[in-house]
């Protein structure tokens, strides 16, 4: 061989080592409902915690409540996507979690003083307040994108319509990978009624919310229960467990913060072994770390996860 042309080899390979290594995705995927209910339906052998990326799971570069946002968040961890449904002007369900744009996007002032098309002209802001390239999504691309690759945990902001929500769940045809997070019994009748095959998210921290819930018609095998943002005691764990019901603690604020204060502590990995089922936080690096080390010591695994 001649010496360019082993020079030339050289080179090739040099640049093929330095190429950024492609992130692996990591999905989860239901082909039907019935595999969805399965899913949730908290049984020892069933058992596979999740993280539920809180906004989406913004980074650097990486604003919240965006699909760019959703995609990257599946290369940490198979994931819930939480995301908040605003409207637009011209009531246009959009992808934002203020009623103001000013600290997400480069608009300026109320967002539904905008229509859609006066919408697109804006871009998004990272958490650190730097501009990228990415857009304010409609309901319609989030729904889309999601089928076969996330759990959605979709939130209503004040005034946006649960039928509306409902109507675009149907039209796409993500009931297998949606649930509806409602705040208030009321609120979890509404979607029960409207719905009665999707999946409940309900505010549920105290034995009494649960038997409200059951009393108003709605029954165990719809509800994923929301116990807040401080971790309850095994014995909730133990008791929603019995009834089949997954859980959802919520670690964004206090308990994210003390985690990143104190790494070693594991706090992820001892909540989930205390009962929580799936940890919807703002800390997606290091929960998906511990949540691996957790999953992989306890030998669990789900055909749903890729």
């Amino acid at each position: 061989m001649k010496f360019h042309h082993l020079l030339f080899l050289v080179i090739v390979i040099v640049f093929a080592s330095c190429k950024p290594k492609e992130k692996k995705h990591r999905y989860i995927k239901f082909n039907t409902v019935k595999e969805l209910y399965q899913f949730l339906k908290w049984a020892p052998e069933n058992r596979f915690p999740l993280i539920s990326a809180h906004r989406g799971g913004p980074m650097p570069g990486y604003p919240e409540n965006c699909i760019e946002t959703f995609d990257n968040a599946t290369t940490y961890n198979p994931v819930v996507i939480e995301f908040d449904v605003a409207y637009s002007k011209d009531s246009v369900m959009v992808i934002m979690h203020d009623d103001q744009l000013d600290r997400t996007s480069t608009g300026k002032g109320p967002i539904g003083n905008y229509t859609y098309e006066e919408l697109k002209a804006f871009n998004l802001k990272d958490d650190e307040g730097k501009e990228t390239k990415f857009k304010i999504p409609t309901l319609d691309s989030v729904l889309s994108w999601s089928k076969g690759k996330v759990l959605l945990t979709i939130d209503l902001k004040k005034g946006v319509s649960y039928a509306k929500v409902i109507e675009k769940v149907r039209q796409y045809k993500v009931e297998c990978n949606s649930i509806i997070i409602t705040y208030t019994a009321d609120q979890a009748k509404e979607v029960h009624q409207l719905a009665p095959d999707l999946m409940i998210s309900a505010s549920i921290q105290k034995k009494a919310e649960l038997k409200r819930l059951n009393n108003m018609g709605i029954p165990n095998n719809r509800i994923v229960a929301f116990v807040g943002v401080s971790a309850p005691g095994k014995e909730f764990y133990q008791y929603l467990h019995h009834k089949g019901i997954t859980t959802i603690l919520g670690t964004m604020g206090n308990i994210d913060k003390s985690a990143i204060t104190s790494p070693a502590k594991n706090v992820y990995y001892h909540l989930v072994n205390n009962g929580a089922d799936i940890l919807s936080g703002d800390n997606l690096q290091q929960a998906s770390e511990e949540l691996d080390k957790f999953r992989y010591n306890k030998k669990l695994s789900s055909p749903h996860i890729n």
